[in-house]
């Protein structure tokens, strides 16, 4: 009988079932009532905002409603109303996984819900023709417990508004966005260098490089070490030593499929950018005879072989970062993964 290995427990993979938004209409009335940050406005004409702070609030709502009723069945289609990009991919991923399972082996599903209330949203002015997005910051437990930063963007052909990135913050600190007198954010151009010291480009190639090499490259240069970067090279090294000497762990980049950024003006002048990666984990045992067994939450993938000799992992996964306008460190505040795919080389049936 072949030697068998389980699988570690896959790099920074969060099981996540996260927000989304539906339509409303576009008659902002009320301003956001908060203000973490003043900044004076021009005289001349500011473009709208993308919404009120209360169709914010209803659309928080209303994505908490429709995700806990798609949760409970399952149901990847109603999930599309109010989830897109890489928060939509990793909540499907999640689906995929409880349907491939047998029932009495599946995550009992619990409804649950965001704070609407006591969330903080910062909602930037928009030029027309730009696409609308709003950002909020939410708690659970208390303010000192767990924050999130929630990214909700409009789809254009159906004016329906989806929850597209989720990313847990390594420090609940309410962040400090600046905001005019009429509590309005500035949106950020995320890809200039003249605006920011790490565009977007720059700052997804340093996280990248954190993920495959532990930041020898890019990772030190573009990121100070923050809360977020030593968690997140202490769990990449427990990854890496998992199997000893009988298998290998290896890293690698792979294509982003939502290249969007969201940047906000902070009250200090750095910039809240808000973005996504992808990246590969390939487990292989290091001689013949032994096999990796996938987790049962695998075989959604992987199908009904017993054991693997290489299995693939791919990671979908949410970043944000703080980022100065000078040539200072970026601090990275915290990224959000979870496995949204896999692919393996089955072991020999004849193994010894």
């Amino acid at each position: 009988m072949s030697r068998r290995l389980r699988r570690p427990a896959a790099l920074l993979a969060l099981a996540c079932t996260l927000l989304p938004v539906a339509a409303c209409s576009n008659t902002a009335s009320t301003p956001p009532s908060h203000t973490s940050a003043t900044a004076s406005s021009p005289a001349r004409a500011q473009p709208a905002p993308a919404l009120s702070r209360t169709q914010a609030r209803t659309v928080l709502t209303h994505y908490s409603k429709i995700n806990n009723k798609a949760g409970a069945a399952l149901d990847a289609t109603l999930l599309d109303t109010v989830e897109d990009g890489p928060q939509l991919a990793m909540t499907r991923s999640w689906y995929t996984q409880e349907r491939a399972l047998p029932e009495l082996q599946r995550t009992p599903y619990i409804p649950w819900s965001y704070d609407a209330d006591t969330a903080r949203y910062f909602i930037p002015r928009l030029p027309a023709g730009r696409q609308r997005w709003f950002a909020a910051q939410v708690f659970s437990g208390t303010a000192t417990e767990q924050s999130r930063l929630l990214v909700v963007a409009e789809r254009p052909r159906t004016h329906a508004w989806e929850l597209v990135e989720v990313v847990d913050l390594a420090d609940a600190t309410a962040l400090k966005v600046a905001e005019d007198r009429d509590g309005y954010a500035t949106a950020v151009d995320a890809t200039s260098s003249a605006r920011l010291a790490a565009p977007v480009s720059l700052l997804r190639t340093a996280v990248l490089d954190n993920v495959v090499t532990g930041g020898a490259n890019t990772g030190h240069q573009v990121f100070a070490s923050t809360p977020a970067i030593r968690k997140f090279l202490a769990a990449r090294k427990k990854t890496l030593l998992k199997y000893g000497p009988q298998g290998t762990v290896a890293f690698a980049p792979a294509t982003t499929t939502s290249p969007q950024s969201y940047a906000l003006k902070m009250a200090d002048g750095s910039v809240l950018v808000a973005f996504a990666h992808r990246h590969t984990q390939t487990d292989t045992v290091t001689r013949a005879g032994l096999g990796i067994t996938p987790a049962p939450e695998d075989r959604a993938w992987l199908g009904t072989n017993s054991q693997y000799t290489s299995i693939t992992y791919t990671f979908t996964c949410a970043d944000a970062a703080l980022v100065p306008s000078t040539s200072r460190q970026a601090n990275l505040l915290g990224s959000h993964c979870a496995r949204t795919d896999a692919e393996g080389t089955p072991a020999s049936r004849r193994a010894a």
